[in-house]
């Protein structure tokens, strides 16, 4: 057993008494009220749900185990070489609560390592899809024809305890996080990059370096993709894509099944498309600038005609935060440091300048601050990856992180199958009153 997997199984042996005791003596004890607005507005802010890989704070942003993202990037372990934290430190921190050592990544990523071999008629799936397809059907694909690998359904077949569930549902997850970013890397250059080939993992190499070699990058690209994993790794348990994992796996579907459904819900332009929004949108504003950067006030002025003709600022406010995204602000150092001349970037600056005032004397915006699209993008686009179908396909990547984490503790804990009831709007009209 390896000392992550020993470390988490004491971990999970000490919190199943505090579900126990939950569940026994508070069973009754009303934590929130809905509203109709809740009910009909897509259970928005409803606190219904249990997670404890991440809390997304208002003033704060994103906690992993408790710690804020700026922690995060300054205790985990980081290759000699390198600016950001192994991924699979974060792999450690998001299982056990604990920041690993140095020895303790090097032991994940070695096994990582020895996870990462991808049957061949994986690939044989992803070959059969025409040029043209989606890159995220093509990996929701992929994830499923990797399900015929679960070790979970093996041994729920020969009859395992329930205790014992989170015990191969962690092998399935390892086994998939590390062939994820292989995947990944196989439809870009399947779809976009032909002329690469089919680039193997080179061994000893972290995940973040291994998927920077495998997209054909150079430095410092191996930290943009560790950076990229890490900030994009969850989000608390309401997002669609984590929800949609939770709720899938909740039926005891394996992690194939409920990771392939997580990727089609990130796939919805409502959800993971939002930094290919952005990009877009900058571009456009690029080309009406003449390629030239606006001035603050030139700037201003067309943020202030952009609302006023009923448009939104795309990358500004955030559902829960009131302060600007750590996500945003990990990425705008990084970009400050090895891009600060490039004119996207110089944009995003101004823009960062200009629209958190301009929003707050417009009034209409709860949080007039950029979030985690309002840059990724513009990064990705910098070092060569301008395929803006793909984006989504990295974000996937690092919420895998995240989501098999919750599925790994959600049976550890034995969280029940999912099923909220749900009410007719003839119900409704007779609870407020109307009929």
């Amino acid at each position: 057993m390896t000392t992550l997997k020993k470390s988490l199984y004491e971990k999970i042996e000490a919190h199943r008494p505090r579900t126990a005791k939950l569940m026994k003596e508070y069973g009754d004890h009303v934590i929130d009220q809905v509203t109709v607005s809740q009910i009909i507005g897509g259970m928005r802010g409803i606190k219904s749900l249990v997670t404890d890989i991440s809390y997304l704070d208002p003033m704060e942003g994103i906690r992993y185990r408790g710690y804020t993202l700026p922690e995060v990037f300054e205790k985990l372990p980081k290759a000699a070489d390198a600016e950001m934290p192994y991924v699979e430190g974060l792999w450690y921190l998001l299982l056990t609560g604990e920041i690993p050592s140095s020895e303790q990544v090097d032991e994940v990523i070695c096994d990582f390592n020895n996870r990462r071999t991808i049957p061949h008629y994986v690939w044989d799936v992803i070959d059969a899809f025409p040029s043209e397809s989606h890159p995220m059907a093509i990996l929701s694909a992929a994830v499923m024809a990797l399900e015929r690998e679960s070790v979970f359904n093996i041994r729920y077949q020969q009859g395992i305890s329930k205790m014992d569930y989170w015990d191969s549902t962690y092998e399935d997850a390892t086994n998939l996080m590390a062939k994820l970013p292989l995947i990944g890397a196989y439809i870009y250059n399947k779809l976009y990059k032909p002329e690469h080939g089919h680039r193997y993992p080179k061994p000893g190499m972290d995940l973040g370096a291994n998927f920077a070699y495998m997209m054909g990058q150079e430095k410092p690209y191996d930290d943009v993709s560790r950076m990229y994993f890490i900030i994009h790794a969850d989000h608390e348990s309401g997002n669609v894509s984590a929800h949609t994992g939770h709720l899938v796996a909740s039926a005891l579907s394996d992690v194939y099944y409920a990771t392939s459904a997580m990727i089609n819900g990130l796939a919805g332009p409502l959800h993971g498309l939002a930094n290919q929004e952005v990009l877009r949108w900058l571009q456009g504003l690029q080309e009406q600038m003449g390629g030239k950067v606006p001035t603050a006030e030139e700037m201003k002025q067309y943020v202030w005609d952009t609302l006023n003709s009923g448009q939104v600022i795309p990358g500004y406010g955030h559902a829960v935060l009131r302060k600007t995204d750590p996500r945003y602000s990990v990425q705008r150092d990084f970009c400050l440091k090895h891009m600060p001349e490039d004119p996207l970037f110089q944009l995003v600056s101004r823009l960062y300048e200009v629209v958190p005032d301009v929003l707050l004397a417009h009034g209409k915006a709860k949080n007039p601050w950029p979030n985690v699209d309002a840059q990724s993008g513009v990064v990705q686009w910098f070092y060569g990856v301008k395929e803006y179908d793909f984006y989504t396909v990295l974000f996937a990547i690092g919420r895998g992180l995240g989501v098999l984490s919750n599925i790994i503790w959600d049976r550890a804990l034995g969280y029940a199958l999912e099923r909220p009831k749900s009410l007719t709007t003839d119900m409704l009209e007779e609870k407020v009153g109307l009929k």
